[in-house]
């Protein structure tokens, strides 16, 4: 069974944090590299961890849920503008729908990720734009350039 890296994140730019500092989890390597760099880099503002909450409709239950975007990130761009975003860190392998294998199948569980993910994204896509915020999805590609 696979062990992920998780726990708490303890920032040392405090001020840069909207929410509770001492309540700051991650759930993967990546996300704790993707707080750390938030944390560090002196054009971010302001950031969050799981403090946007987006409802959406579950497309195996057709009930709607709450999803948890990963990150709020304010950050002033090379050109001194303000950007806002709201991110979600995933691998690239489930932004992309299921391959089928050999037999013409494809994994189950690999489909209803899948589908689960469009879901939330299309949500997240809605959400945002409504808002002036962009939506960006962070693959292994952007967090280990």
């Amino acid at each position: 069974m696979a062990r992920f890296k998780q726990g708490f994140y303890h920032p040392t730019n405090k001020e840069k944090y909207i929410g509770d500092i001492s309540k700051i989890y991650y759930r993967s390597s990546w996300e704790l590299k993707f707080m750390h760099w938030c944390d560090k880099h002196t054009g971010v503002i302001k950031w969050n961890s799981e403090g946007i909450v987006i409802p959406y409709t579950k497309p195996t239950d057709h009930k709607q849920h709450r999803y948890f975007i990963d990150f709020y990130l304010e950050y002033k761009n090379k050109a001194g503008k303000i950007i806002k975003e709201i991110i979600e860190v995933k691998p690239s392998s489930q932004t992309k729908a299921p391959r089928k294998k050999r037999n013409g199948k494809s994994n189950l569980y690999e489909q209803v990720t899948y589908a689960v993910n469009i879901a939330k994204w299309q949500a997240a896509t809605k959400w945002a734009k409504k808002r002036g915020i962009n939506f960006r999805i962070m693959t292994e590609k952007e967090l280990f350039r």
